[in-house]
């Protein structure tokens, strides 16, 4: 990978969010329909996590989220931002704060 200047890394907006609701996304595996939280507002993000995350298990769990990523449609559902995720073949793993953090925290 090609490496960035602080400069860049900061124009990332990096925020805690907690996840309020969960759902599958209607045919597609591999997809769930998320709100999140983030502190000023309340976000509807889609995720490729379904194989590895039930929805239920999501609620009231803290992630990092990509907040000024450009919007996109995913199976016809807006997304407006991403969840961090660290990957390794086949397992997934959320990334989150280690100890409880309000939604909206900045993360750098």
């Amino acid at each position: 990978m090609e490496e960035i200047t602080i400069e860049e890394f900061q124009r990332l907006d990096l925020r805690v969010g907690k996840i309020v609701d969960a759902k599958n996304v209607e045919g597609a595996k591999k997809l769930l329909q998320l709100v999140v939280d983030i502190g000023s507002e309340y976000r509807q993000l889609v995720a490729g996590i379904a194989e590895v995350y039930s929805p239920q298990d999501l609620i009231g769990k803290e992630v990092v989220i990509v907040a000024n990523l450009k919007p996109a449609v995913i199976r016809g559902i807006q997304s407006n931002g991403m969840i961090l995720a660290a990957s390794d073949g086949g397992v997934i793993s959320i990334v989150s704060p280690d100890r409880e953090m309000p939604p909206g925290a900045k993360v750098k």
